[in-house]
């Protein structure tokens, strides 16, 4: 009776993949299991070959998956109970428990996730410390990084041309460790939430309310084990965890952002504009001019700007309209401010104004710069047209994004900036041959020689992209 029950369940969990899927799994169970039990599959005891934690470390640890990710997997599939076996205190993985563990974190709900992330966190029973699921997340995230890394799916994006991921991976696990909540509602910060305890049900709302979870684990498994990888996803979140990459290849340029920035950053833009960020303007490419920048990033459609302080701070805004040169505010409620470093957040509309973005350039009467949110001499964000200067005053909050002071002072000096244009460039963007906007303004280029700026975009005139041809 007890067999019939149990492979019931197990129909059931193989039932949610397709038979592709199904043929895929077996594919890969069978090479971790070796030859343990290649001859009795032939006379059907296919269910007896297992897996061991040293066939997962001799297949995956060396270079797909983190050791310690490799661990945790394998104490994901050990937690697997087959009902009146026992076998979940076998160092043995069966069948079973493998498709069960594949069904219920690729397919299943929080609640059918909640056991094996609990195991995957802490090999002992009962509730995990604060500490335990930091360290949980960030190898999860680091894994995440490491695995798209190696299977070439950064999509143009790599370690080179991002900054350091190290302190990205802290500061994303952070962002999504400041979402833990006890029972009673209130959320544990900083050392307090180190020695916290967390039980079951804590977590698993954690992981129906943090969806990056869930879509991490989904990473580690399919491009990690190298499971279900090339079957076409069925979750758009996957597709568009990172973007496509245009216009720093070649440049020798290391983006102001780092990976699981990137990843944070484009999961709260418009679902349309997530498959693609393509480099407008960067301060080190194309010279630190307000002219520059307004010439690379009017009319581009929806852009993402970011830029680093002289004190180390880095933060910015998206933008969802294209950048006009007027007097007014523009844009609309699915514009937000952010911080990368030295913590990373996202901070939304909160319905209290509209001056979401403003650009203006040579008025007598309007202020002259770049602003987003906040009114004008009090902006959560602004870059001067005096380029180098800017501030973000938000004392206690910015009124429009709700966003605390952005950079280290109030008044900042720029050290660095990059403007990205997301999504599709608009039609009218895509003209090549345009002039330099210093071709257009020799009164700006005569000031730039005059302040002894070198005239950058001298012989860097944008090159035809050369890494667009697919597009």
């Amino acid at each position: 009776k007890m067999g019939n029950a149990e492979s019931n369940a197990y129909r059931n969990h193989l039932s949610r993949f397709l038979p592709e899927e199904q043929a895929d799994i077996d594919g890969v169970f069978d090479t971790l299991s070796g030859s343990s039990g290649s001859a009795g599959a032939k006379n059907g005891k296919a269910t007896k070959k297992t897996v061991t934690l040293a066939a997962l470390q001799a297949a995956y640890a060396q270079e797909p998956l983190p050791e310690q990710m490799t661990v945790r997997l394998y104490n994901g599939m050990k937690s697997i109970d087959l009902t009146g076996k026992s076998s979940g205190l076998s160092e043995q993985i069966a069948k079973e428990q493998f498709v069960i563990f594949m069904s219920n974190l690729l397919k299943g709900n929080a609640d059918e996730k909640i056991t094996i992330i609990m195991r995957m966190i802490s090999k002992t029973e009962g509730p995990v410390k604060g500490k335990q699921i930091q360290e949980f997340t960030e190898d999860l995230i680091m894994s995440v990084v490491h695995v798209l890394s190696y299977r070439n799916e950064l999509k143009g994006w790599n370690c080179e041309n991002t900054r350091d991921s190290e302190s990205g991976v802290k500061a994303l696990a952070s962002q999504l460790l400041s979402e833990l909540k006890l029972a009673d509602g209130t959320k544990p910060m900083g050392p307090q939430l180190m020695e916290t305890n967390f039980d079951q049900g804590v977590i698993e709302d954690w992981v129906y309310r943090v969806p990056q979870i869930s879509v991490f684990l989904n990473v580690v498994i399919r491009q990690g084990l190298h499971v279900l990888h090339s079957l076409p996803d069925q979750t758009k979140d996957i597709l568009n965890l990172v973007p496509g990459c245009k216009g720093i290849k070649g440049r020798g340029l290391v983006s102001l952002f780092d990976i699981p920035s990137i990843i944070y950053i484009n999961s709260h833009l418009p679902a349309e504009m997530q498959h693609k960020w393509h480099l407008l303007f960067s301060s080190r490419l194309h010279g630190e001019s307000f002219s520059q920048l307004c010439g690379h990033i009017v009319n581009k459609g929806p852009c993402i700007v970011i830029l680093k302080d002289i004190d180390g701070y880095i933060f910015g805004g998206f933008a969802s309209h294209s950048w006009e040169v007027k007097p007014q505010f523009q844009g609309d409620n699915r514009c937000f401010l952010f911080s990368v470093s030295p913590s990373l957040a996202v901070y939304t509309y909160t319905g209290y104004n509209d001056h979401y973005m403003y650009l203006n350039h040579g008025q007598q009467t309007m202020p002259n710069g770049l602003g987003m949110g906040g009114q004008h001499g009090y902006f959560g964000l602004w870059i001067d047209s005096d380029y180098g200067k800017g501030h973000s005053k938000a004392k206690p909050r910015c009124t429009t994004y709700h966003s605390p002071q952005l950079s280290a002072k109030e008044d900042f000096t720029l050290d660095a900036m990059e403007v990205w244009a997301v999504g599709d460039l608009p039609e009218s963007a895509g003209a090549k041959g345009k002039k330099s906007i210093l071709d257009v303004d020799p009164e700006a280029q005569a000031l730039l020689e005059m302040t002894g700026k070198s005239r950058q975009s001298e012989g860097l005139r944008e090159p035809v992209e050369e890494d667009d041809d697919e597009d």
